[in-house]
């Protein structure tokens, strides 16, 4: 009896604590998407929030950021097109990291070369990573943002055979992946129950294809964008150089709509890092740079009077070991 017992314990801890799965996947590839939404009780009480924010951790993504959904959405679109072809087309893209870091993993899986071009000032983690996927890498100036990233890509496109860029800032791809997978997990996780979403502007695609799903649903519920303070381009700023990896581009992408949004809020690079420390101290959830700009700027959204009781939707695109060599760890060891 007591041996049932504890193993009945031992499968109501499972339960409670691990996420399900039931199957065996046939390739990483079939592990995109599917990532949990989670609440942040202490720093709820601590900040004594007025609503209730929830994280969507796209960490939980195979190769650890939400750029896993459009890295193989673009590639198998192309496919389904007859554009690509695996062993023949080399595919070319230019990006700050993480998008090079999912377009590789599906490459490898896929059978595809990849030449990534992105800024020098990328984190070295994110250079290591496409090098161990076998990626080429191509590093352009910091100062050129990710414009002078653009331009090296479109001349490589155009000076190799058989080249595709699956152009992220864009390809219609993009935001059609998150219209389809991830607003349905918001909608389905929450029952319907969500009032605002925040998530950090890099190509804009994330929280267009959210707000294509669930505004037509949910006529009130509200879409905020958020960009570095450094570089507020959206808001209506010069660009600048900034510490924000993943957002800012310095320029408005094709594929963000700037009509499904309610406002973009800037926030500084000092004040990201700040909420991505305190999210790992408080929390136990180490998250990126960029992560800890959008959660800054929800929990200033939560902290509104007119927000008392709704559900704020916090996006985390990628997790903080990423950006280990990075300021977000200065002065911990």
């Amino acid at each position: 009896m007591t041996i049932r017992h504890e193993k009945d314990e031992a499968r109501g801890f499972a339960s409670r604590y691990a996420a399900p799965r039931g199957r065996v996947y046939e390739s990483i590839l079939e592990t995109v998407g599917g990532t949990p939404l989670v609440a942040v009780p202490r720093l709820t009480e601590a900040d004594k929030l007025h609503a209730r924010l929830l994280l969507k951790l796209e960490f939980f993504n195979p190769l650890g950021s939400v750029k896993d959904r459009i890295g193989l959405a673009l590639i198998q679109q192309a496919e389904a097109r007859g554009d690509i072809t695996p062993g023949r087309t080399v595919l070319v893209e230019p990006t700050s990291g993480n998008t090079g870091i999912s377009l590789a993993f599906a490459s490898a899986a896929l059978g595809y070369r990849l030449i990534v071009t992105m800024p020098e000032s990328a984190s070295i983690e994110r250079r290591k990573m496409l090098r161990m996927m076998d990626a080429q890498l191509e590093l352009t100036p910091a100062a050129r943002g990710m414009a002078g990233a653009i331009l090296r890509a479109e001349e490589l496109v155009a000076s190799l055979p058989d080249a595709w860029m699956p152009s992220q800032f864009d390809n219609p791809a993009n935001p059609e992946i998150h219209a389809l997978t991830t607003a349905e997990e918001i909608w389905e996780d929450t029952q319907g129950k969500v009032d605002l979403v925040v998530a950090g502007v890099g190509t804009g695609g994330t929280l267009t294809g959210i707000a294509r799903t669930l505004r037509p649903r949910k006529p009130e519920m509200q879409f905020w964008g958020v960009e570095p303070a450094e570089s507020a381009v959206l808001n209506g700023d010069d660009p600048g150089p900034h510490g924000i990896q993943g957002i800012g581009p310095g320029f408005c992408p094709n594929t963000l709509d700037s009509s499904l949004l309610d406002g973009v809020l800037a926030v500084s690079e000092r004040d990201a890092m700040a909420a991505a420390r305190r999210c790992a101290r408080i929390e136990g959830i180490p998250i990126g740079i960029s992560s800890g700009a959008s959660l800054h700027a929800a929990l200033a959204l939560a902290q509104r009077e007119e927000n008392a009781g709704k559900t704020i939707v916090s996006i985390v695109p990628s997790f903080a070991e990423r950006y280990l060599s990075t300021s977000l760890f200065n002065g911990l060891v």
